[in-house]
């Protein structure tokens, strides 16, 4: 597994420094990373291409809608 950035940027390039903050940020890049490995090496398992399989996923991130444009 990676680890979490020590830093997370804010808005306003200044850091999160919120330790609450940042410890739910922690634990929400744990979340994500492990959710992603499973979805990848299943569908590595099951035949998908590996490269294609990247490019999906990270589609799919960058496809995510911000909840500050709603």
């Amino acid at each position: 597994m990676s680890a979490a950035p020590t830093v997370w940027p804010g808005a306003d390039g200044a850091p999160v420094s919120c330790r609450e903050k940042v410890k739910v940020l922690a634990e929400n890049h744990a979340e994500a990373e492990q959710v992603l490995r499973d979805a990848f090496e299943d569908a590595i398992l099951m035949g998908v291409d590996e490269a294609a399989m990247r490019r999906i996923l990270a589609e799919m991130v960058a496809g995510l809608p911000s909840p500050k444009r709603r």
